[in-house]
């Protein structure tokens, strides 16, 4: 049997062209449109890339529809329960889930990366202490290339690898300083003895004053979010460290250009989001009254946490998550108001037909932000959260791109409709 093909005519001209039918191992075939332009004259339009591949990748596969998430083949649900963050970052770098030997040193490279560069202090003063967090990260991760020179060379399978071993580890002690830099409070340098998410609480929360206690269930819970979010295929964040990569940028800064992506509200800001429309709404008494409004396409209110682009199904990652909120805030004896608040507006739209009929069930932002805010997490530090568990992914599609031999500048095209060719005008013959 021949190669599967799809024909593309246009009609203006009569002019068709067969173009070949790619098949991945999950989801719809794609058809190969690379030539589109030299044989037809033709570009596609499809604004968002709603309906393009951009690549070929072997990382992560979605299923929205059917609200299925894999990391290298492997169920999200299987990872959350069975495995922990590092395990996780060692299978989306290196493709397979590591012996236990392989385990015990990666995690003991990861640990002992971790600390950065002194020269970090002299650079975050640079910030005003009112900063945003994620402001200081884009700076603080991009400066990384300067720090850290010696592992850029891109086409260096050893720098590869060493510079994803420092961005992972040295992303959690960054976050903790962006964050200790705008309190006033002194920076905290990670510990080796601590798991992944325990050293960042103790970085976040200790004080050289007094010991600081490290809750398993909280640090447990912050493991779990960051396997959660460590991938999610061709999103905003990672189509924009695979453009930046693409040019021969160092992985330092397409991870900044990552990170200042994310830093969007429609993408890593959406759980700061649900935060502030829980403060809005303001007590359980006046849920019926924003429902309402979320009803009313009149309005421009949106319930925010609910639904997702990608899933049409439930988010799988919102399923996993949900114990472990109701876990935190039952630790916490529910007292915060908000919280209070959240559940009650996910148990009408988890029952109100409305919400069903249109599947605008809580996603992963919804229950993280609500993590986050029974752990103590300011608002301001959810976002950067996002990017410690995401850069793993960042890390391994930036790999999988420069080890692309068909890599080539990503160079989007346009559909022009500005003004036609036209005569320069002196400006004292302008009317």
């Amino acid at each position: 049997m021949g190669k599967k093909t799809v024909t593309i005519t246009n009609n203006a001209t009569g002019q068709s062209e067969e173009f070949p039918l790619l098949n991945g191992t999950h989801g719809p075939d794609v058809f190969d449109i690379r030539q589109l332009y030299k044989k037809m004259n033709l570009f596609t339009y499809d604004p968002g890339y709603k309906s393009t591949a951009s690549c070929e990748s072997k990382i992560t596969y979605i299923d929205g529809d059917e609200g299925i998430l894999l990391y290298r083949g492997y169920p999200i649900e299987q990872l959350a329960e069975k495995s922990n963050f590092l395990e996780v970052c060692y299978l989306i770098f290196y493709g397979e889930l590591p012996t236990q030997e392989q385990y015990e040193e990666f995690v003991y490279v990861i640990k002992h990366h971790s600390m950065v560069h002194e020269g970090f202090r002299d650079f975050i003063n640079g910030f005003r202490r009112d900063a945003h967090p994620m402001a200081i990260m884009v700076g603080m991760v991009g400066a990384m290339s300067a720090f850290y020179h010696d592992s850029t060379d891109i086409t260096n399978p050893s720098h590869q690898e060493i510079s994803a071993h420092r961005l992972l580890a040295k992303i959690p002690t960054i976050a903790a300083m962006s964050y200790k830099y705008t309190i006033g409070q002194p920076f905290i340098y990670p510990r080796n003895d601590l798991g992944y998410a325990e050293n960042f609480l103790h970085m976040m929360y200790a004080v050289p004053a007094e010991p600081y206690h490290i809750d398993p269930l909280y640090a447990k819970a912050l493991d779990l979010i960051l396997i959660l979010h460590a991938d999610h295929e061709q999103n905003a964040s990672a189509s924009t460290v695979r453009l930046a990569g693409s040019s021969g940028a160092n992985p330092f800064a397409a991870a900044s250009a990552g990170i200042g992506c994310l830093w969007g509200a429609a993408h890593g800001g959406a759980n700061e989001a649900v935060i502030r429309m829980l403060e809005k709404i303001g007590s359980a008494n006046h849920i019926p009254e924003f429902i309402a409004r979320a009803k009313d396409k009149d309005d421009s209110f949106r319930l925010m946490g609910f639904g997702h682009r990608v899933y049409k199904h439930y988010d799988p990652r919102a399923k996993i998550i949900r114990k472990m909120a109701i876990d935190i805030i039952n630790k916490t004896s529910g007292n915060d108001p908000l919280l209070n608040i959240a559940m009650k507006l996910e148990e009408i739209a988890l029952t109100d037909e409305y919400f069903i009929e249109k599947k605008l069930y809580p996603n992963v932002d919804f229950y993280s932000g609500i993590i986050y805010k029974a752990l103590g997490i300011p608002t301001s530090m959810f976002t950067v959260i996002f990017v410690m568990g995401r850069m793993i992914g960042w890390i391994a599609q930036w790999r999988e791109m420069i080890q692309d031999p068909e890599r080539v500048i990503g160079r989007p095209r346009q559909n022009y409709i500005g003004h036609a060719s036209r005569d320069f005008v002196p400006i004292d013959e302008r009317k």
